[in-house]
């Protein structure tokens, strides 16, 4: 019997902007390293469970941020009237979104956390609204009718904390990060943006040492 593939983990979340810029680099390394790794999501929980609206300090730090990220990766963003007055940035939804779709159709999980992205940052969409990722998922043919009553059960609202749980447990505070899981070993890839030149190196040692 083969032996199951390491899962490497993309820990993020789809409303963190490094991880926007990191976007291209995972979808590099799905398509050139899923003969050796089943990589999948854990959304990480940026900000989750904030309920009062940005102060203007903090949105000119996050906008710093999100210049940052165009300036270094080339990723696109909708700068004006961007992340507008009264603002609840609460990540906790669009995570919930993601976990979601990994209950209801798990290979469109990339794709729909894609959507989530390109509608924050370059769409200026609310994703922490339940009828914008209601909209998202019906665009990558999942029908409201499954998204709704997954997105407001229990189990996702469960399955997400769960996740972020596990993120803090792991240690990880910044995304994007990269762990690899292979058996009961863990091994930190990556935590913070790097290029894909960077990362083949680092995945490639990792493979080599276990034999994979």
């Amino acid at each position: 019997m083969a032996m199951e593939k390491p899962v490497l983990w993309y820990i993020a979340d789809p409303m963190c902007s490094w991880c926007w810029g990191f976007a291209p680099v995972i979808e590099n390394i799905r398509q050139e390293y899923s003969a050796f790794l089943t990589v999948k999501i854990m959304p990480g929980g940026l900000r989750p469970g904030t309920n009062t609206p940005l102060l203007p300090e903090k949105r000119a730090q996050i906008l710093h941020h999100w210049h940052s990220v165009h300036t270094t990766t080339g990723q696109p963003f909708t700068f004006e009237n961007a992340l507008p007055e009264g603002f609840i940035y609460d990540t906790e939804p669009a995570c919930r979104g993601v976990v979601s779709v990994s209950l209801i159709e798990p290979e469109k999980v990339f794709p729909f956390f894609a959507a989530i992205q390109r509608a924050f940052y370059v769409g200026q969409e609310d994703v922490a609204q339940l009828a914008i990722l209601k909209k998202l998922a019906v665009d990558l043919g999942i029908p409201e009718s499954r998204f709704t009553p997954v997105f407001q059960s229990d189990e996702a609202k469960q399955r997400t904390l769960a996740g972020f749980q596990r993120v803090a447990q792991w240690g990880i505070s910044g995304f994007p990060a990269l762990v690899v899981e292979s058996g009961t070993d863990r091994y930190l890839i990556t935590t913070g943006y790097r290029p894909i030149e960077a990362l083949r190196q680092l995945l490639d040692t990792w493979l080599q040492q276990h034999g994979v």
